[in-house]
């Protein structure tokens, strides 16, 4: 492949029942923001705001440990971008109160 040749890169957006990969080719240099950009995803999820989405390549969330923003990362042939979701519950609160509850429940079966 040539530097100039268009490369195939992905774009995936799921929601709890609903998902969508779009594939597409760009040029090099294209960065993750604007292959995200260019697959109209938001025709498919128009609630979808990619100015406030965090996304990552692969499971790794761009903008985080060392890697680029979704702005600065440039595309790499095959790559695939995910655009994240809003966490709904914080997981370490979540964990918490599991924890609690199978305290108590263990409590509760000492005492009987």
């Amino acid at each position: 492949m040539s530097d100039t040749e268009p490369m195939c890169v992905e774009v995936a957006y799921a929601l709890p029942k609903r998902q969508k990969i779009v594939e597409l080719l760009v040029e090099p240099g294209t960065t993750a923001y604007v292959a995200v950009c260019k697959s109209k995803i938001t025709d498919y999820f128009p609630n979808l705001d990619i100015d406030k989405a965090k996304m990552g390549v692969f499971g790794q969330t761009l903008g985080t440990k060392g890697l680029e923003s979704p702005k600065e990362y440039v595309m790499k042939p095959g790559d695939r971008v995910e655009i994240y979701r809003p966490l709904i519950s914080d997981p370490k609160e979540v964990r918490r109160r599991r924890a609690a509850k199978a305290e108590n429940a263990k409590a509760e079966g000492a005492k009987a």
